[in-house]
């Protein structure tokens, strides 16, 4: 079975993500599930929200209508999280989106893809 994980940041950015992981799934002809993370460090708001509460109802709302599991995560280490969350959910499938640091050490995508590519899940990255 195809899983789809989505990884959503800003609010803003997440619904096109959010469409996109969906679309893998219904352009697929086996049978599939999509689950939409979010995973904020404790030093940061809640997907760049002043109201935590705002945030997880509009992503409970996103979810809904794409027939998504949510799963929200506070973490001291995204990555690490974002890695340990994909092998649980035995996802097939990583979706994110592009990131604006282009500073080699430290961008994020090219950290998640390296360990990815270890557990044989594959990564898009979505400009």
């Amino acid at each position: 079975m195809k899983k789809v994980m989505v990884c959503v940041t800003q609010q803003k950015n997440c619904d096109r993500l959010i469409k996109y992981g969906s679309g893998l799934l219904e352009d697929s002809e086996e049978n599939g599930e999509l689950l939409i993370v979010h995973i904020a460090h404790y030093d940061f708001k809640f997907l760049g929200k002043s109201s935590e509460g705002d945030a997880l109802e509009y992503l409970y709302q996103k979810a809904l209508e794409h027939d998504a599991n949510l799963t929200v995560v506070r973490s001291n280490n995204v990555v690490q999280t974002l890695i340990d969350t994909a092998e649980k959910n035995e996802v097939t499938t990583v979706v994110i989106g592009e990131t604006k640091n282009y500073k080699n050490s430290a961008n994020m995508v090219d950290v998640v893809k390296d360990k990815l590519r270890s557990k044989d899940i594959e990564l898009i990255v979505v400009p």
